[in-house]
């Protein structure tokens, strides 16, 4: 049977008098009337309240206002399409529409994500930054095994160098290398006795990713300080985009490249290379090691704007997501 969406709102008479309309039209054209308070859903709300009643069926929509004679056409159109595609046994008809008349546990399960989709994603973001900085505190108050667990599972997911990462409970929040030129800070060398860090190939390097740290010096966060940084800017986008209604339109991706990632790959790159042992390069590019302060700032600026440029995009998605089972909800519903 033809399905026919009436996007309304309760106690608005122009609806009611369109439902009257539709129904008078069920001799010559069965239907099933699916309708859709509007005010049910945010965005549909901002698409349709100032437009309603709105009519959806097959291809066709209708908005207000509209005449009996227009509605009689949209539908009678709409039917002999309806009509056509059966007789003809079109497949992907016939695939849609069983599509819409099944109602599974996943179509349920997905309604739920596209609506609580946002919480998700900060509840995974805190959850993701914030066991990092609970395994120096586990350390500090003594526990730990479970903090050496936290340690080895963030240990692929970054390099967890002493001399870039931060430090909590200690006498500095971060102890650089001394070719960082961090002025009145204590070097991650003077503080361990680790040698040769400034060689890239040296494999005391692997003791300064395995170096947790002390009562004295404190205990390193198992993130290092530009992937804090990237993981924090998110979570506080991510937190803005919910508290504005999720109404933050997506950021230019030619600002996103920019400010986001050009800093981090000019920061980044600019003392990896400059670090290997490359003679032809050596006069191009002078051997660097970044400070914490532009470790923390261009990790700040990615996760910032990558947030801002993806949050947007996911948000509409997740909208046509949503419009689409609060129809095929609205749907079995009467047909139940």
């Amino acid at each position: 049977m033809l399905n026919v969406t009436l996007f309304m709102k309760k106690n608005d008479q122009p609806c009611e008098d369109a439902r009257a309309e539709l129904n008078k039209l069920q001799e010559k054209f069965p239907h099933k009337l699916i309708e859709v308070d509007v005010e049910r859903d945010t965005v549909l709300a901002e698409k349709y309240s100032q437009q309603v009643p709105v009519i959806e069926t097959g291809p066709y929509t209708l908005k207000s206002p509209f005449t009996p004679q227009s509605l009689q056409m949209t539908v009678g159109a709409a039917f002999d399409r309806h009509n056509q595609l059966e007789k003809v046994g079109d497949p992907k008809f016939q695939k849609r529409v069983a599509k819409v008349s099944n109602l599974s546990t996943g179509d349920r399960i997905s309604f739920w994500i596209s609506k609580n989709y946002l919480l998700l994603l900060n509840l995974f973001i805190f959850l993701y930054i914030g066991l990092p900085f609970l395994a120096p505190t586990l350390m500090k108050l003594g526990a730990e095994t479970p903090a050496r667990v936290i340690y080895t599972i963030y240990k692929p997911l970054c390099h967890q160098f002493g001399f870039r990462s931060f430090f909590l409970y200690g006498e500095q929040p971060y102890y650089p290398l001394a070719e960082a030129n961090v002025k009145n800070a204590k070097t991650f060398e003077e503080v361990t006795g680790i040698k040769n860090l400034d060689d890239p190939y040296s494999y005391t390097r692997f003791d300064a990713r395995a170096y947790i740290g002390d009562q004295t010096v404190g205990y390193k966060v198992a993130l290092c300080e530009r992937d804090v940084a990237i993981y924090i800017a998110i979570l506080l986008f991510g937190v803005v985009f919910a508290l504005t209604g999720r109404k933050i339109k997506s950021l230019h991706w030619l600002l996103w490249i920019l400010i986001g990632i050009a800093p981090i790959g000019l920061d980044g790159f600019s003392q990896l290379f400059s670090q290997f042992d490359w003679a032809w390069l050596a006069s191009l590019l002078p051997y660097r090691e970044s400070t914490p302060f532009l470790r923390a700032l261009t990790g700040a600026l990615f996760g910032l704007t990558t947030a801002w440029f993806a949050y947007p995009s996911i948000e509409e998605s997740m909208n046509e997501t949503r419009q689409y089972y609060i129809k095929k909800f609205a749907l079995h519903q009467v047909s139940e």
